[in-house]
């Protein structure tokens, strides 16, 4: 077989299950990988497979605890989770002589009941591929998790993994399904599926930035402006993605419809690696769109040389075999290497065909694991779902997407969603892709969920009317776009241990609402929030304001507990339905008491790295910790322990907080040697007595009140060692309890009314008539002037007040 490089090469030290885990017959084989994981195997002929598949890498867990109680005809196994039963020797299915289930895997504690090829009809499901369908519904696969709290993963027909890395066809022909069975443990099932599969990649500390990347046809000069233009706006920027296929040598012919092309164009890039380094120098790194699937062309510079080894077509092209080990050799070696050796960071994989899955999981496969040979960059991708374990190529990317609030609405549905397969990273175009009609609100909409979401891109089809620069609109849109996209990247510390906890331990980066709340799977108004990461709670806002109150109206579930408005810090018990009313520049994110938030200020508008300036905002409500995950970001030396823990201790009582700041666990010289720290205490009056120590030595602070929050900041602190902070003080927590009232008194105040007319509206709205006597007061106003589009807002407003 053809070797292919050592960053191919798989690793068969994990594949064989444990033999203790393994109950085995004539014709079956059983293994039981955890107490909620099992693998199921029937073969005519005995014959079964052990080493790995294009899906499965690790077979090799701890035995569980299980018991087995077994006859000549039965076999019973039973966990703490489930109980199997199976007719011994006989096929899971039966026959057409013999339909009887021969093999039942009961939920204990439960109803629900598995049984080998019956339709798993509760499967929440997971996206395919664009965000929507010609159709304006979402596409779904199937996923791992369902209201049963069971699902299966059938990988019979899946190819095989060689040693070196090659696949080739499955030649036994056996039964293999795995069946996860996890009940309501979403994250265990998540944990056991990585274990199975490959944990999902880490990506770079920058892929949590700003991406830009329109089809635009750029050219070195038009790209330094375009970095300029950022940097005068003050906007930070941390991705730029050439995906305009024109950035390569005879890149576009129309009429051929040829997008192959791996040789920068000299007239528009006359030196690349000068451009690389050049946004390297500004903390930006660049990918650039590429497609073999169209085969290499004469005007390749490494054409000739490719050409000994693969044979031309009658038009003289190379054509390209995904499934070929020495065309993906040729492939890497004279046509991406060389780019790599440009400083290009990583690569867009352009309208490769979805109707060509084999070929589309090849190139995702080992466009990953080859960006992977050099241990000094970590891999990442913008590619199309290829379906198979995707959680272990991102970044994946949702397609062309109409400019309309429907397409706003499906994002945070699709994002939540993509978590039943395992899958976090999806990005999508903020603002749309193209046609609509470009509007301020809708635009500034996108940009508050995508500083929210995942991945935050910028993106859309060629044409100067699509106004994906945040300069481009007026001066209040830009003003709040700035502010989230400056946002966006002061939360990269926290979104990066968030995706470190994803990628090592399995935990859900984004959880949908409807995991805890199985009521809301299908309900329109509820079901598009969900959880991001450990603190953040997000009900996204996805339709149009009232543009009489200038303000968006909007139901939202709280979960259970005690929850605060990350912005205002206004207070809002859990387990309730509310009605809200949000300004344009406000949008609906929530964390819990006792949430302890991690955010970064580097100097350089663009930096992603490390940052010297760090905040934490501490809610008040209860005792909490916090381990903040950091590392250079850009390698793989993480893996070999050249990283840093940093454990946020909050102690609270009431009137009483201390909070430790220590390094736990890595490695010195990953962060600052030393860092300003500013101590955002939310929700808290001023401390009458402060104190600070590092180790065991005081150390001089500034503090003040700045708002509702009580600031506490110190210099130069050594990022090894224990810094303590401690705020006592008489009654200087503030309640800032939501009341609906004061959002409504906002409302009026904000109104073109006349001021005596805003009094008598205030006097009716807030005494003690019943509703329907305040909407006959309301009415009248009418007489004393108040326009009509007034007097219905105020009776729609009611309408809110009495639901309350």
């Amino acid at each position: 077989m053809y070797p292919l490089g050592e960053q191919f090469q798989i690793n068969y030290d994990k594949i064989l299950a444990n033999e203790k885990s393994i109950l085995k017959g004539r014709k079956y084989r059983i293994t039981v990988l955890t107490e909620r994981l099992v693998r199921l195997e029937f073969s005519e002929e005995g014959l079964f497979e052990d080493r790995p598949t294009k899906i499965v890498l690790n077979r090799n867990f701890s035995v569980p605890l299980f018991t087995v109680r077994e006859d000549q005809n039965v076999l019973e196994i039973t966990t703490k989770y489930f109980k199997l039963s199976y007719a011994k020797e006989r096929p899971f299915l039966g026959t057409k002589m013999n339909p009887m289930q021969n093999l039942k895997i009961e939920l204990l504690n439960t109803e629900f009941v598995w049984y080998y090829k019956e339709e798993e009809v509760r499967n929440y499901g997971a996206p395919k591929f664009n965000l929507l369908s010609e159709k304006g519904k979402l596409e779904y696969t199937k996923g791992l998790y369902s209201s049963a709290g069971f699902a299966s993963m059938d990988d019979s027909s899946s190819p095989i993994f060689e040693p070196t890395g090659t696949l080739i066809p499955r030649e036994k022909k056996e039964t293999d399904v795995y069946v996860f069975l996890y009940h309501k443990d979403f994250s265990q099932c998540l944990h056991d599926y990585f274990s199975l599969t490959g944990n999902a990649a880490l990506l770079p500390r920058f892929a949590f930035g700003n991406w830009w990347s329109r089809d635009i046809s750029y050219n070195e000069s038009s790209v330094v402006q375009l970095v300029d233009d950022f940097e005068k706006n003050e906007i930070p920027l941390s991705i730029l993605v050439l995906s305009e296929s024109d950035w390569h040598k005879n890149a576009y012919e129309k009429k051929q419809n040829i997008l192959s092309g791996f040789t920068f164009d000299p007239e528009k890039f006359p030196n690349p690696a000068m451009l690389t380094q050049y946004l390297h120098s500004k903390g930006i790194r660049l990918g650039v769109s590429v497609n073999p699937t169209q085969g290499f062309y004469p005007y390749e510079q490494y054409y000739e040389m490719a050409s000994q080894y693969l044979k031309k077509d009658q038009n003289g092209i190379l054509p390209f075999h995904a499934l070929d080990p020495r065309c993906i050799d040729v492939y890497f070696k004279l046509f991406i290497h060389p780019l790599d050796a440009l400083g290009i960071d990583f690569y867009y994989l352009k309208e490769i065909p979805t109707n060509d899955l084999d070929t589309l999981w090849v190139l995702n496969h080992y466009h990953f694991y080859d960006l992977s040979r050099d241990y000094k960059r970590r891999p990442l991708l913008l590619t199309t779902n290829s379906l198979v374990a995707p959680h272990r190529y991102p970044v994946l990317y949702s397609g062309k997407t109409l400019v309309s609030w429907e397409t706003l609405k499906q994002i945070p549905v699709h994002n939540a969603s993509a978590m039943n397969l395992g899958v976090a990273f999806w990005s999508h175009d903020i603002g749309g892709y193209y046609k609509g009609i470009e509007d301020n609100e809708l635009y500034t909409r996108f940009v508050q969920l995508g500083t929210f979401s995942p991945i935050l891109k910028f993106g859309s089809t060629k044409g100067k009317y699509y106004k994906r620069e945040p300069w481009k609109w007026g001066v209040k849109t830009y003003e709040i776009v700035k502010t989230y996209l400056k946002l966006r990247h002061r939360l990269i510390p926290y979104l990066y241990t968030e995706a470190y906890l994803y990628a090592k331990e399995g935990h859900l980066f984004i959880k949908p609402i409807y995991y805890d709340y199985p009521e809301f799977y299908d309900d329109v108004l509820y079901k598009r929030e969900y959880y991001l990461g450990s603190e953040f709670f997000i009900a996204p806002i996805v339709s149009k304001k009232d543009h009489v109150m200038n303000r968006v109206i909007h139901r939202m579930y709280i979960p259970k507990g005690t929850w605060y408005d990350f912005v205002t810090g206004k207070k809002f018990p859990g387990d309730k339905k509310y009605v809200a009313f949000f300004k344009d520049n406000e949008y609906p994110v929530f964390v819990k008491e006792g949430s302890i938030l991690v955010l970064g200020d580097n100097e350089n508008l663009n930096d992603t790295t490390p940052p010297k300036n760090i905040e934490i905002q501490i809610f008040p409500g209860c005792s909490s910790s916090y381990n903040l995950y950091e590392d250079d970001g850009l390698s793989d030396l993480y893996k070999k322990g050249f990283y840093l823990k940093t454990n946020i201790d909050y102690n609270y009582m009431p009137n009483n907080y201390t909070v430790i700041v220590r390094a736990i666990e890595g490695k010195s010289g990953i962060v600052p040697e030393k860092r300003n720290y500013k101590f955002n205490f939310r929700n808290t009056k001023k401390s009458d007595q402060v104190s600070v120590y590092f180790n065991s030595s005081q150390i001089a602070f500034t503090s003040y009140v700045e708002k509702d929050s009580f600031v506490v900041e110190v210099k130069d602190v050594p990022s090894i060692g224990q810094l303590t902070i401690n705020c006592k003080g008489k009654d200087i927590e503030i309640s800032s309890l939501r009341i609906i009232n004061d959002d409504i008194k906002s409302i009026i105040s904000d109104l073109q009314i006349e001021t005596e007319l805003k009094e008598l509206i205030d006097d009716i709205m807030f005494c003690d008539l019943p509703i329907n006597k305040k909407r006959i007061e309301i009415r009248k106003l009418a007489r004393k002037g108040l326009e009509k589009k007034f007097v219905t807002l105020f009776l729609k407003l009611l309408e809110y007040l009495n639901i309350v």
